[in-house]
């Protein structure tokens, strides 16, 4: 008996675009003009892009106060339980378009300042990306905020307000520069100042007992040096508009900006020596700490940020509630990854010390508010401080840290845990390397839920580095999935993808992502595969003209644009990457009249400062694409661009133009990863390890619909036991020795045939990443997407399911995660 085929149905019509309301368009364009009179203090006719820019946000800015307004008031008329996020890091990037399409306002914008004569996609290009954070870290806060927003959960994100954010990266011969980032350089308009919301926030000094008349012995705090935080506020709108979040950012100030007795003795520099001190710590995001200044520097941001952060939150709570004694129920506070874990101490001093609770009840307020989002397994960033720049800058955190980690360790002595090993392995304070506090193992004592961020990533937390931990508490940690929000990764960034999508799988789309799956019905329709490869096309196109604006490099937008956009870091293997574009570039040479699929190798990403490999490697990237972009030989069938200077707007203009997602890194390395959902929800199908979420992507999508390869996380583990030397491993390949032996010898490299050897011998002789042993494998690929690429109907089908399937991985989907498992806060549905 045949099996019943079930027939595609017939693509929907495409619906035409209604225009926007003309009494909705007539009251920006007022709204507009007003503000530029009023608030710009410009006339039409003289006034610059940047003056209209400027009314246009806020205009747009004034429909998003009355709906922040009213959530505030709720919040305190309800009583909902109120989240607060801690991040170091907030990657909100550009804010304009992100506001105009939550508010359902960006048609109706872009009609009104038609009407004015001013473009309103050039005003977009104006404003500057809030880069106030490094990657996906402080790209997921963003998410989260925005996600948070549109749940209409009462939440607060809290961070620091840098002057400059991540650095302005340029490229000068392939080499990565670095420029201080300038995005208040004009101010921030969609900002408010609290000038009235101020805290005092302390460094060194000493701690002082004192005895109360009934005998009780009190330690007081009397810092050496105060810093003033100062709050500002950015309103965070949810989907609609129905509900607006607040992001606080904290600027440091001097209490003692000028020392005016030194400035009239002729000293005026030494005068305001303590405002350069102060504003130090909110200046530049993640300065260098390699130097004992720097690490210093590093610890006071973190403290700033956090204390003033949990001295607002009790302050509105006893303001609302009277009452510390009710925190926990009222108040969740989520730590966004280790940085902010000293938090657990300050809570404990505010608690305790300030407002006089006992130490047994600020304990157990302490971890019932507090949960720790851990990112990632690596050990530098598992941070740890030496005991004595704790014991000097924050000296009474230290007594506290040290009174948590023995009532810890006596609690384990008093349960049968006796073993020194194990004793010593949860213990707070490291005496192997010189005496350190885990800051990781006090976020994870303080809080009541810790969370890994995949399901790969939350199962080698509870099997490394917190294997002992989740022994003695099976029950707290929980995994939470990443997401990203549809609203700028879908709607915003490709809106020409979504209203195909809205045609085809109907409105639903907009308001439930789950709908995305109506798509699958029609992912064999040859008429969607034309609908989507043109759609495609065009922001090929767009991306074209910005690789030969900033790179020069002329690319053919009906070639594959094979992408890797992410943190520059040896174990992303960037290198892997590199390695197999030589491979392909030789292979080309060597066979030109095979077919070649056409193909455009983009790479965009920063290096740490100080992070010399990483650094190299974009070196390397760069001469690589010079020789490749200038070989006759190949006639334009592959180019390598480096794309300078990555941040969100930039990424809003490669992810929908990408054709093939590059997700390999090392297995067993990367927490969970946001760019590999954001690249497959726009159609990009992926190549990866089984690493991070490109586990559950897999499991979303199909096995017959991403390319995965190379070594498992326990693979990686049982290679590295037997040696990282890769001799044996490069010989066995057919092409690997000639590659590496090209860039040894300087083929890329002539103006210094050196460069790259002691690149080379790591990978020979000290391959930690596995990038030769995954090689082989990840060539053969490599060669089966320029297969499935040449099967039109295979490759947009594919395409489709994956944009179809991606639902799962919204961020809204994330937040009601930690709302039901961590937070236990309702939400509405989105």
């Amino acid at each position: 008996m045949s099996a019943v085929v079930t027939p595609t149905p017939s693509l929907p019509e495409r619906r035409k675009e209604v225009a926007p309301d003309s009494a909705e368009v007539a009251a920006l364009r007022e709204a507009i003009l007003r503000r530029l009179t009023y608030s710009v203090g410009k006339t039409p006719a003289s006034a610059s892009e940047h003056d209209w820019y400027l009314a246009v946000v806020y205009a747009t800015r004034d429909r998003i106060v009355e709906p922040w307004m009213a959530s505030t008031s709720a919040a305190y008329v309800h009583g909902p339980k109120r989240v607060y996020y801690l991040s170091l890091e907030f990657l909100i990037g550009r804010l304009l378009f992100d506001a105009l399409t939550n508010l359902g306002l960006t048609d109706a914008m872009r009609t009104a300042t038609r009407g004015l004569g001013v473009d309103l996609d050039r005003l977009r290009t104006l404003e500057p990306d809030a880069a106030l954070g490094n990657g996906g870290l402080g790209r997921l806060a963003a998410c989260f905020m925005e996600s948070m927003a549109t749940l209409a959960i009462a939440a607060h994100g809290y961070g620091i307000r840098y002057d400059h954010g991540l650095f302005r990266q340029s490229l000068k011969d392939g080499w990565q520069q670095e420029y201080p980032e300038d995005w208040l350089a004009l101010g921030n308009p969609w900002e408010f100042k609290r000038p009235e919301v101020s805290y005092e926030i302390g460094f060194g000094g000493a701690v002082e007992e004192q005895t109360s008349s009934d005998g009780v012995v009190r330690h007081v705090w009397k810092p050496g040096e105060y810093v003033n935080a100062i709050a500002y506020d950015t309103p965070i709108t949810g989907w609609r508009g129905q509900h607006v979040n607040t992001l606080r950012l904290w600027s440091a100030r001097a209490s003692e900006p000028l020392l005016l007795d030194a400035f009239n003795a002729g000293d005026y520099v030494g005068a305001q020596s303590g405002k350069v001190r102060a504003e130090a710590i909110s200046s530049v995001l993640y300065p260098s700490d390699e130097t004992p200044a720097g690490q210093e520097l590093r610890l006071r941001q973190e403290y700033f940020f956090v204390s003033s952060s949990l001295q607002d939150l009790v302050r509105r709570h006893i303001k609302q509630y009277q009452d510390l004694r009710s925190l926990s129920e009222h108040v969740a506070i989520q730590l966004n990854d280790t940085h902010p874990a000293i938090s657990v101490a300050e809570l404990m001093r505010l608690l305790f010390d300030v407002h006089g609770l006992s130490w047994e009840e600020a304990w157990r307020i302490t971890r019932a508010t507090v949960s720790y989002t851990n990112h990632t397994l690596l050990p530098e960033a598992l941070e740890s401080w030496a005991v004595p720049l704790l014991e000097r800058l924050l000296p009474r955190h230290m007594q506290i840290i040290y009174l948590i980690n023995a009532l810890h360790l006596d609690g384990l002595r008093k349960a049968g845990h006796t073993d020194p090993a194990f004793v010593s392995s949860v213990s707070v304070i490291d005496e192997h390397a010189g005496r350190r506090v885990r800051m990781g193992h006090l976020a994870f004592i303080g809080s009541h839920k810790v969370n890994g961020v995949s399901a790969l990533h939350t199962g080698l937390l509870k099997q490394t580095v917190f294997r002992d931990f989740d022994a003695l508490y099976p029950d707290r940690i929980v995994n939470e999935t990443n997401g990203i929000t549809f609203r700028r990764w879908l709607f915003e960034a490709n809106p020409g993808l979504t209203r195909l999508l809205a045609d085809v799988a109907g409105d639903a789309i907009y308001d439930d992502p789950a709908a995305l799956t109506r798509l699958e019905a029609y992912a064999g329709d040859p008429a969607l595969h034309d609908a989507l490869a043109e759609i495609k096309r065009q922001n090929k196109v767009a991306l074209a003209r910005i690789i030969l604006d900033r790179c020069r490099v002329k690319v053919d937008p009906d070639a594959l644009f094979d992408v890797q956009i992410k943190r520059v870091h040896e174990y992303k293997r960037q290198l892997l990457n590199i390695l197999e574009t030589i491979a392909l570039y030789d292979a080309m040479r060597a066979h030109p009249h095979a077919e070649w699929v056409p193909t455009v190798k983009i790479f965009a990403g920063k290096a740490a400062a100080s992070y010399h490999n990483a650094k190299l490697i974009i070196k390397l990237a760069n001469d690589v694409g010079r020789v490749v972009n200038s070989d006759p030989t190949l006639r334009g069938l592959l180019k390598v661009v480096y794309l300078p200077n990555y941040n969100v707007s930039l990424a809003e203009s490669i992810i929908p133009a990408a054709d093939l997602s590059e997700q390999i890194s090392t297995a067993g390395m990367e927490a969970s990863g946001t760019g590999n959902m954001k690249l497959a929800l726009n159609g990009a199908l992926t190549i990866g390890t089984l690493d991070g979420a490109n586990v559950e992507i897999r499991e979303k999508v199909g096995d017959d619909n991403i390319f995965i390869f190379g070594l498992t996380a326990e693979q990686v583990e049982e290679r590295r036991r037997h040696g990282i030397d890769m001799q044996q491993t490069i010989a066995a390949s057919a092409i690997l020795p000639e590659i590496l032996d090209a860039i040894g010898s300087g083929a890329f490299s002539p103006d210094d045939p050196s460069r790259y050897l002691g690149l080379v011998d790591i990978l020979r002789h000290h391959d930690h990443f596995m990038v030769c042993a995954d090689f082989d494998a990840y060539c053969a690929r490599q060669r089966d997407v320029a297969h499935r690429w040449k099967n039109r109907a295979a490759w947009w089908k594919s395409s489709a399911l994956n944009t179809a399937r991606m639902g799962w991985f919204s961020s809204d989907r994330a937040i009601r995660g930690y709302a039901e498992d961590i937070w236990q806060v309702p939400t509405t549905a989105a």
